[in-house]
């Protein structure tokens, strides 16, 4: 082996040690806020790096989708890419499986996926990466969850209209009101503002079936953590009403989790002007961020939500959980 890839090696496997062990000497500090798992991929750069997680139950067991990055040499072809991971109890993870970049919408990266079991098949959503403004949504189904059959007619949405530039990432769907919605953040024509759009469809998840929600933008930034963006809806019904929790603020802005409700799907209500999740403490394993999060209920009715977070502004990205109880119509955060 050359000294230089040995050296790199190394390096690649300190920081990584390093970055564990912050998270560690966080939890040792502050037993009260100690995430319930700190989980990274370190195939592609050889440091802990995961983003957006989604996860599902899905034939006996967890399998939880997310982004892993371009790698580090540059490969042509290598974009960024969908990583999956299963479990058997959501805190110990092992990463079984990629999507790869494929065809020509792809073919830069595709990232922040979305998985839905619908009638016994994996759906998934997710974004075509390094686009810009021609970013867009697209669809795939998989009978084992891993192997997927992307949609012929995708990219499935990207808005219109002369409020926004067209761009669509971050999908989220949900069943509500005897309808299919489609959530996802777009940009203004500036490209500087980030805000939520949707969709319906009645039948089916092809381009063909998608609408677009008029009215312009669903939640746009207004309160001042929340910056210049909102991204990363994730949906769940409650009691007949959709609660969304959103990411608030781009990355290491810092990014935030609020929550906002709906009851019919296309007004949404801000249910507190603080965030649900915020940022952690300085020193703490996402002190630079907790963001984009992932919603997901279990079939014993808890409900738990994922996120992303990281200590050192990006350079490393591990995904966490927390479980959300509720008073009356307002969601929490169980502590540990």
């Amino acid at each position: 082996m050359p000294p230089e890839t040995r050296t790199g090696i190394i390096s690649s496997v300190k920081i990584a040690i390093a970055t564990l062990l912050a998270a560690t000497a966080a939890i040792a500090a502050d037993p009260a806020t100690a995430p319930r798992m700190l989980w990274g991929d370190t195939a592609r750069l050889g440091r802990p790096f995961a983003k957006d997680p989604s996860v599902i139950k899905f034939r006996g067991r967890y399998l939880m989708y997310f982004s892993v990055p371009a790698y580090g040499d540059n490969r042509p072809g290598d974009g960024w890419a969908v990583g999956i991971a299963e479990s058997r109890n959501l805190v110990d993870w092992r990463k079984i499986a990629e999507i790869p970049p494929e065809g020509e919408h792809e073919k830069k990266g595709l990232a922040a996926p979305y998985a839905r079991v619908v009638d016994g098949k994996v759906h998934l959503f997710y974004q075509t990466y390094g686009n810009g403004a021609n970013d867009a949504i697209c669809h795939a189904v998989s009978d084992d969850g891993l192997a997927f059959i992307r949609d012929a007619s995708n990219p499935v949405f990207h808005p219109t209209g002369d409020w926004n530039v067209g761009r669509a990432i971050d999908a989220e769907v949900t069943r509500f009101q005897g309808k299919w919605f489609l959530y996802g953040a777009t940009r203004d024509p500036k490209m500087k503002v980030q805000m939520l759009v949707g969709a319906v469809s009645s039948s089916g998840f092809d381009r063909a079936a998608w609408k677009q929600l008029e009215g312009g933008a669903l939640l746009k930034p207004e309160l001042s953590w929340e910056q210049e963006c909102i991204e990363a809806p994730s949906v769940v019904e409650r009691n007949g009403e959709l609660y969304m929790f959103y990411a608030g603020a781009y990355n290491n802005a810092p990014q935030q989790i609020g929550v906002a409700r709906s009851k019919d799907g296309i007004h949404w209500t801000r249910v507190s002007d603080q965030p649900l999740v915020p940022v952690g403490v300085p020193g703490s394993w996402n002190s630079s961020e907790s963001g984009h999060p992932g919603a997901f209920l279990d079939d014993d009715g808890q409900l738990y939500l994922f996120y992303q977070g990281n200590n050192d502004k990006g350079k490393t990205w591990l995904l966490s959980f927390v479980k959300i109880g509720w008073k009356g119509d307002r969601p929490y955060v169980i502590q540990p």
